[in-house]
């Protein structure tokens, strides 16, 4: 199985007997957080729906994959959430069946979901590959596959000779666990793990050198840095996780 990347997104495509679209913490409603700190924006829900029909136009997929923070206030649900949140949902059911990973942002979502479209938060296996949002421990079932997890809004900083060259870029970050930290059976097969930027466009996120040491998820302790690849949001392989984490590429201060 070779994914398919659409930076559009940030999306990804896995097919095998059928085809699964991946979307990751699209954070529906952040604006009336950011309203409330002093950030006054324009929602930019119906950008983020078109950019998910635009995906779900060029891949014609069988389903699509909400891998959790659906939408952003916690505990609470905004006025803002629950007015966007049933229009975004029918319009996304009008084109294609629809499953969310629930998230540490997904408090109360079951209000706005079919029961069958909410899945077990510590994940589920699909045509062999394993999902969730990546906050909790996977369930054991996820041992020895490949789990494609969001949560930890993976970017990239790049440096060159006088300075940043590219900051805060989402990307991916793909790694074979330590199963042991995970609570799981090791199997004959390694278990990877594929961690999906946020698809929400000013989440920002955590600079995908710190992902082992950042303490935000059982998953992030469990990457075995030394099989760790990164790749651009288009697919682009970039290097090694080692080699990025090396004195000649990382410049945490700069």
């Amino acid at each position: 199985m070779i994914p398919r990347f659409l930076s559009e997104g940030p999306a990804l495509l896995l097919k095998r007997s059928i085809s699964v679209l991946v979307v990751a913490d699209t954070h529906l409603g952040v604006e009336s957080a950011l309203d409330s700190a002093g950030w006054h924006l324009k929602s930019s829900s119906e950008s983020r729906l078109q950019r998910i029909l635009n995906c779900i136009e060029v891949t014609d997929p069988d389903l699509l994959l909400i891998l959790g923070d659906l939408k952003h206030s916690v505990p609470r649900i905004t006025w803002q959430e629950h007015t966007e949140l049933p229009e975004f949902l029918d319009a996304i059911r009008r084109n294609v069946d629809l499953r969310l990973l629930p998230g540490n942002h997904d408090p109360g979502i079951e209000r706005y979901m079919e029961a069958e479209e909410i899945l077990n938060k510590n994940g589920v296996i699909i045509d062999g590959t394993g999902y969730l949002h990546g906050h909790t421990y996977p369930s054991p079932d996820l041992a020895g596959h490949l789990i494609v997890a969001g949560h930890h809004h993976p970017v990239i900083h790049l440096y060159d000779e006088v300075g940043c060259s590219l900051r805060g870029t989402p990307a991916y970050l793909l790694s074979e666990v330590n199963e042991k930290k995970l609570r799981m059976v090791e199997t004959d097969t390694p278990t990877r793990l594929l961690l999906v930027p946020a698809f929400y466009e000013y989440a920002g996120g955590i600079d995908i050198r710190t992902i082992p040491e950042s303490g935000i998820s059982p998953l992030s302790r469990s990457i075995r840095i030394d099989t760790a690849e990164v790749f651009l949001q288009d697919g682009t392989y970039i290097d090694t996780l080692g080699s990025l984490r090396s004195e000649a590429h990382y410049r945490p201060s700069a």
